[in-house]
């Protein structure tokens, strides 16, 4: 840990005369640019919230809000309107009232409070237009207010399974049958997918055109009113799924830490960005003082801790998805079949605002399922999705706010009760040790079928309600000393085989290896987890090479000798400057899982599958006589061998013929874009030379096409429970969107070098660091 600094000099800032105060507001930020907001009131501090939010992050939410709410034709033009057509399909259009209860008592009024805060510092600007972020300048617009609606009614740009999923192993079965799709992703429990009478898995190649447009990332491309294209979300990423986004957390108790007090670590994974999806800020009013990372759109945190109660999540990846396939009237195709009958499309027409070009009305078609995401007229079918974002309380992340008061450890599980979206796996702790784990979400009873492949539309397969907060798995206060999780498949062993959570699971080498460390010892400190988060042993990588130790290599062949001799030599440990893992690397993802695939797939299948299992193939190299049919061990080892073989000798193409100069981050980096880089490249973080892999507890999956980083931890969280002022915490590549702040990109390599900073709590703690002090005054 860096030991922090003493008296920063500080920029003192006085705003006068804010509309919609009660009383005044006191934003600190400190060293690290971590906004601690204090109020005489918890609706004015999230107002100061808001506040912080736009003056920190505006571009960044502002982008948020327009792209969620289908409003980018608005401000860039025509090119814009098919992406904003298909984000309003996928907006909540329920009851407000329901949305907002099922958030808990306060949330609208926290809402409220926040996008109030938002406006305020919009009104602020137009009399100070020099400090609005030069992106707007870049773009030629200005930023919009908010209503509290705005933030509730986006779902779009949360994590929802498993759409995507569905369609693969749906175009998968259809070319060479569901046990092919087996080798991109493994169920879990195993079982083969319900296959629905009457149902055409052959689909249209276009099918997902509207959904990806819905919910991946903006990317700007070419000139600033060029159209925005789409991120790759559907591509797999070295065997870790890019849906499923990842995540580590655990909690230890105080019966084995050194100090005898709970410590809770968090690191959600997510895409890489700059400003970074995630941000820390600190809440502080009479009832509510609370700390940790939220997203900048929303009020409130999700991970961090109130004083009393530390919590942490990760992504539990149950299936809320499910693509509906209809039927189409000839003669008049807004009408399908359902049962005996024909129903019609439910269509509603919406006026969108372009820039430069007169205001265009575009349809928008449901079903009784939800939004219609592509008709095939020519073969007379629909489809549609449904899911439970359209339910209400599944607004992603909302549900923290029923949480940040919470007393104890049962008024956080009490809390959890109503947590909607997205699924997760949350940890908690209190000051008096109490420590546990709670998966919570929203998830549909599917009578009769397992939501695993497409359904007609047509009234047989519908949901039945919807699981009970009990039914979903939790531990409290374990005999083991702690509990950890990282998106792996942890259904208890007894747990019912008919609540269909979820089949689809990521890797569980992650898991593996926290549970590893964690069991080694019985004085764990903050420290501890802080080296654990930026662990890089593979135990993916140790499985594999154990499977090379009988192999001996031909005389003749020295590319596989010296390549047997670096990866034998290896701890498996993928540090930037190894040579092993770069070999091991380019060895697994570009030619023992591709040679693996193709070795179990008919011919020809293998471009279908989005990624490639590598739990389930280190399952079938490990048990080849079972997998591999006659003469099993010999194909593996040949498969084996002649990969290994082929890797080596294009590493030598890559980094030069001595491997001892080779390193694994000359071919990995992290890049961290601004959506602007391609005006201004020093917008840009980045490229950072990065170790780990899909397969470490420092995740850091990549592209295969060019090692390029995709997701991974952007914030990191390690909270002493009870002694708040020795929790750290790091945000990459900086706190602030503004690219002329200081914390713009002040963390970035303090992340890379895996340090943290000080999460300071006490007032006092946080005056000894103070960097500036922005004052809110209430109008008159």
């Amino acid at each position: 840990m860096n030991n922090p600094p003493e008296g920063p000099t500080v920029a003192e800032t006085t705003i006068t005369s804010v509309a919609g105060l009660a009383g005044p507001v006191e934003i600190v930020v400190d060293a690290w640019g971590i906004p601690h907001i204090y109020a005489g009131s918890a609706d004015d501090a999230f107002f100061g919230q808001g506040f912080n939010a736009a003056r920190d992050r505006l571009f960044q939410i502002d982008l948020w809000r327009r792209r969620g709410l289908g409003l980018l034709a608005e401000v860039f033009g025509p090119d814009y309107l098919e992406r904003d057509r298909a984000c309003r399909l996928f907006l909540y259009r329920g009851d407000l009232e329901a949305e907002w209860a099922a958030y808990g008592p306060d949330a609208r009024s926290s809402t409220e409070r926040f996008t109030a805060g938002i406006n305020a510092y919009l009104d602020w600007l137009d009399g100070h237009p020099e400090a609005l972020p030069p992106e707007f300048g870049l773009l030629g617009y200005r930023p919009a207010r908010w209503r509290p609606e705005d933030v509730v009614r986006v779902r779009s740009h949360g994590i929802a399974l498993n759409l995507l999923h569905e369609v693969t192993r749906a175009r998968v079965t259809h070319a060479a049958g569901w046990e092919a799709d087996l080798v991109r992703q493994a169920l879990r429990p195993a079982r083969q997918p319900h296959l629905a009478e009457g149902i055409d898995l052959e689909l249209p190649d276009d099918l997902l055109r509207t959904f990806d447009l819905a919910t991946t990332p903006l990317v700007f491309s070419g000139d600033p009113r060029a159209p925005l294209t789409s991120a790759a979300g559907t591509t797999g990423v070295a065997g870790i799924d890019a849906t499923a986004e990842g995540s580590n957390n655990w909690v230890v108790a105080g019966s084995r830490t050194a100090t005898g007090r709970p410590i809770l670590a968090s690191d959600p994974h997510r895409a890489y960005a700059t400003p970074s999806l995630r941000y820390l800020t600190h809440l502080s009013a009479p009832g509510l003082d609370v700390i940790g990372a939220g997203e900048p759109a929303l009020p409130g945190v999700t991970l961090g801790h109130n004083g009393q109660v530390a919590f942490g999540f990760t992504i539990f990846p149950i299936d809320v998805q499910d693509l509906y396939v209809y039927d189409l009237d000839p003669d008049d195709p807004a009408r399908y079949r359902y049962g005996d009958d024909w129903e019609t499309m439910r269509v509603e027409r919406e006026t969108f605002q372009v820039r430069d070009a007169a205001p265009r009305q575009l349809d928008l078609a449901f079903t009784r399922h939800g939004p219609v995401i592509h008709v095939d007229l020519a073969r007379h079918r629909a489809y549609a999705v449904r899911a439970t974002w359209f339910e209400p309380g599944t607004g992603a992340y909302l549900g923290s706010l029923a949480y940040l008061r919470a007393r104890d450890a049962q008024e956080f599980r009490t809390a959890l009760r109503g947590w909607g979206s997205p699924g997760e796996n949350h940890v908690y702790a209190d000051v008096t040790g109490t420590i546990g784990w709670k998966a919570a979400g929203l998830v549909p009873r599917r009578p009769g079928w397992d939501g695993l492949l497409p359904v007609p539309g047509d009234g047989r397969y519908e949901w039945d309600g919807f699981y009970a907060p009990e039914h979903f798995p939790e531990v409290v206060d374990p005999a083991e000393g702690f509990v950890a999780t990282a998106n792996q498949y942890n259904l208890p062993t007894d747990f019912p085989a008919d609540r269909q959570l979820s089949y689809e699971w990521p890797d569980t080498s992650r898991h593996h290896r926290i549970v590893e460390v964690l069991r080694g010892g019985d004085r764990h400190g903050v420290e501890d987890s802080a080296r654990l988060q930026t662990d890089r042993r593979s135990p993916a990588a140790q499985q594999v090479l154990a499977l090379l130790d009988k192999i001996r290599p031909d005389g003749d062949d020295p590319a596989l000798a010296a390549a047997l001799t670096l990866v034998r030599d290896w701890d498996a440990v993928e540090e930037v400057d190894s040579p092993a893992a770069a070999l091991y690397e380019v060895w697994v993802s570009r030619h023992l899982l591709p040679g693996y695939a193709d070795e179990m797939l008919p011919p020809g299948t293998r471009p279908l599958l989005d990624l490639i299992d590598q739990a389930a193939a280190r399952a079938a190299l490990a048990d080849p006589d079972r997998r591999f049919g006659a003469d099993g061990e010999q194909r593996r080892d040949l498969l084996l061998t002649s990969t290994l073989r082929s890797a080596y000798e294009e590493v030598e193409r890559l980094l030069g013929r001595d491997s001892r100069t080779w390193a694994w981050g000359d071919l990995h980096h992290n890049h961290q874009p601004h959506p602007l880089g391609f005006l201004d490249p020093t917008l840009d973080v980045g490229p950072i030379r990065v170790g780990g892999s899909g397969t470490t507890v420092n995740a850091a999956p990549y592209f295969p096409e060019d090692f390029v980083q995709t997701i991974g931890a952007s914030v990191r969280v390690v909270m002493d429970v009870g002694e708040w002022d020795n929790s750290i915490c790091v945000n990459t590549p900086g706190q602030s969107g503004d690219p002329r702040s200081p914390h713009y990109r002040d963390l970035a390599e303090r992340w890379a070098r895996g340090e943290y900073v000080p999460m300071l709590y006490s007032r006092a703690a946080v005056e000894r660091h103070v960097a500036a002090r922005i004052r809110l005054l209430p109008q008159g």
